[in-house]
C-alpha cells in the first residue's frame, strides 16, 4: 500500500527527516514512536499532504503511485485519512454537514453514487452511539467547544465515516482519560480489515494495551532506527528511548 524510500524533509533549512524508509502492507498496523522532535509529525503532515515541507530527496508511493504528485484533495479523495493532534475549530460549519460534504465528495472523485440524507444520517447517529457523542453532535460546529476528548472522538467518527484506506493517526491518544482511550481504541480496532492500513504515531505503550500492532517503530534523528514487536514499546516505557536506542 504504502513505500516510503529514502525519504529527505526538511522545514526552512531544517533538516527533519534524513533517509527514512516505510513499508505498510494492507491489513498492517504499524506504530511510530520517538522523542519529541524526531520527525514523528513531519511524516504523518507530509504523507497527508500538508504544505510548509520540502521534499528534498526520495519518494512516496502509495498503491505504486506516487503519492508526492498528487494534491491533499487527491489523496483524502484517494483514501488517505488524518486525524490530527489538535484538531481544527471552524465555528458556523455544521459537524454533520461537514462530514456529509465530505463524503459525498470522494463518493464523486471516485465515481460513486452520492449518499443520501437518511442513509447518512443513521448511520452518523450509529456511529455517535457507539463513540459515546451526545445527540447535540448533530448540530454543533466542527469542534468548537468540544472539549480535547470530544475533538479525538468526532475525529473517529469522521474515520468510521468516510472509511479510509490508509488512517494516519498523530497522537490520537494525547491527553485522553481512560474511558476516552478505550473507546477510540475499539474505533481502531473495529477497522481493521485486509484492505486498511494504520500508522499510529503516540508517545507512550498505554494505546497499545487495546490495539494489536503489528510493527513498533523508533523515529530517531529522521530516521527509523529500530522496529520490533507491541513490547518494543513497552521497552521504551520502562527504560527510555535513550537506552533502548544503545542496545
Amino acid at each position: 500500500m504504502l513505500s516510503i524510500k529514502n525519504l529527505h524533509v526538511s522545514v526552512k533549512r531544517n533538516k527533519i527527516l534524513n533517509g527514512l524508509n516505510l513499508e505498510v502492507k494492507t491489513g498492517e498496523l504499524h506504530v511510530v514512536m520517538g522523542r519529541n522532535g524526531s520527525g514523528k509529525s513531519t511524516l504523518a503532515n507530509v504523507i497527508s499532504g500538508q504544505d510548509n515541507y520540502s521534499i528534498d530527496k526520495g519518494e512516496i508511493q502509495y498503491f505504486k503511485e506516487n503519492l508526492l504528485d498528487m494534491e491533499v484533495e487527491e489523496r483524502a479523495s484517494k483514501g488517505v485519512f488524518m486525524s490530527f493532534q489538535y484538531p481544527v475549530e471552524i465555528p458556523g460549519i455544521n459537524n454533520a454537514y461537514f462530514l456529509r460534504s465530505a463524503i459525498n465528495s470522494q463518493k464523486k472523485f471516485n465515481n460513486e453514487k452520492e449518499i443520501t440524507a437518511p442513509n447518512f444520517m443513521k448511520e452518523y447517529k450509529d456511529h455517535m452511539a457507539k463513540l459515546d457523542l451526545d445527540s447535540s453532535f448533530l448540530s454543533r460546529s466542527l469542534n468548537e467547544g468540544f472539549s480535547g476528548g470530544e475533538k479525538k472522538r468526532n475525529e473517529m467518527l469522521q474515520m468510521l465515516m468516510l472509511k479510509p484506506k490508509l488512517c494516519i493517526l498523530d497522537e490520537t491518544d494525547s491527553g485522553l482519560d481512560v474511558d476516552s482511550l478505550r473507546v477510540i481504541s475499539q474505533s481502531i480496532q473495529s477497522m481493521r480489515e485486509s484492505n486498511r492500513a494504520f500508522i499510529v504515531i503516540t508517545h507512550y505503550h498505554r494505546i497499545l494495551e487495546h490495539l494489536d500492532a503489528d510493527y513498533v517503530h523508533i523515529l530517531s534523528k529522521g530516521q527509523i532506527a529500530k522496529t520490533g514487536s507491541k513490547d518494543l514499546a513497552i521497552e521504551i516505557e520502562n527504560k527510555g528511548f535513550k537506552e533502548v536506542l544503545s542496545t
